[in-house]
């Protein structure tokens, strides 16, 4: 008998019910808590649960590289970003160096934050659009 976890529930329904804005949101929240367990792993010098989570955040950016719509010009700035991010993401695994971690974790929270402003602009466009 599985038990009902409300919590994972509502999570699951974030999720499905989520616009393509708001999952894109929801991947970089995953990155960026990825790369902070790294940080806490690597600091406690927990090799496996560093890797564990390097990885996870790898498979969020890949995730966001593949899903780039290559038709605006900014796409190819981002997908050198993702590629950057990545690049450092193994080095941080291989050389288990924090400064790796610290070094990429604001560009990540940079482009969250931007995004959240993409998204919150459109609303307010939208929103008077519809007051017209």
């Amino acid at each position: 008998m599985a038990i009902n976890n409300p919590y994972n529930q509502y999570k699951q329904n974030s999720v499905t019910t989520a616009s393509p804005e708001e999952l894109t949101l929801m991947l970089y929240n995953g990155a960026i808590k990825f790369v902070n367990i790294a940080k806490i792993e690597m600091e406690a010098k927990n090799i496996e649960r560093t890797n564990e989570a390097i990885v996870r955040s790898q498979d969020i950016i890949r995730e966001l590289n593949g899903s780039l719509n290559m038709n605006y010009p900014i796409s190819e700035n981002l997908r050198t970003l993702y590629t950057f991010i990545l690049e450092k993401l193994i080095d941080a695994n291989i050389q288990k160096d924090i400064k790796i971690i610290e070094e990429i974790l604001p560009i990540i929270e940079e482009m969250r934050d931007t995004w959240k402003l993409v998204i919150e602009e459109v609303k307010r466009q939208k929103f008077a659009q519809g007051a017209r």
